[in-house]
């Protein structure tokens, strides 16, 4: 958020621009189009371990997952949001390691399955990991990729990778995730908000 852990309006204003807008909703944009493009919008069943770089991906969201939760515990929340964006880099890292288009195009539906998988429970890994900092975003997140059952979006269901059942259905990307803030606008806003 802001050099050594301290929290500056500008800093934040500036993270949620750019961190936000970009990362996280390009993740949200793409893992729905294809997901909508090669499943015709149903989420595939969890089938384990098909591409190379899925148990790594698995062990890094655990870990960061681990990382995030002692941060919070701490009241150390912009450290926390940094490991929040470490894992969303992480998982849209993911997606040109896996390539999807390429795996579609040679028929490797095993693979490609296991990649629509890993993304949707990663973005709801993150919707839940978001909660405490920015609840409408959760939910705008959960809307997108169909989860709707209380259990889903729970604290204690952070650990578990195969637990979204497969008749869940993403729904057609709509409107950005996050509209760029105004920044003198927003900066301001938070000042007055601080004073209290």
């Amino acid at each position: 958020m802001a050099q050594d852990g301290v929290f500056s309006p500008e800093s934040f204003v500036e993270r949620y621009n750019f961190d936000l807008c970009n990362d996280l909703g390009n993740l949200l944009n793409r893992t729905v189009s294809m997901v909508n493009k090669y499943f015709k919008g149903n989420i595939p069943i969890y089938n384990g371990l098909k591409n190379d770089v899925d148990e790594e991906l698995e062990k890094n969201t655990l870990q960061q997952i681990d990382k995030i939760e002692m941060l919070i515990e701490k009241f150390d929340f912009a450290s926390a949001l940094s490991e929040m964006w470490a894992l969303i880099s992480r998982t849209n890292k993911y997606i040109d390691e896996t390539t999807p288009w390429v795996l579609e195009k040679n028929g490797e539906n095993e693979k490609l399955q296991s990649c629509m998988y890993h993304l949707i429970e990663n973005l709801r890994k993150i919707g839940i990991l978001l909660i405490p900092f920015m609840t409408k975003t959760s939910e705008k997140i959960f809307k997108q990729i169909g989860i709707e059952e209380s259990k889903l979006k729970t604290w204690e269901s952070l650990k578990q990778y195969d637990i979204i059942p497969n008749d869940i259905k993403v729904i057609e990307k709509g409107e950005p995730l996050f509209m760029r803030l105004d920044v003198e606008k927003e900066v301001e806003y938070i000042k007055e908000g601080m004073k209290h």
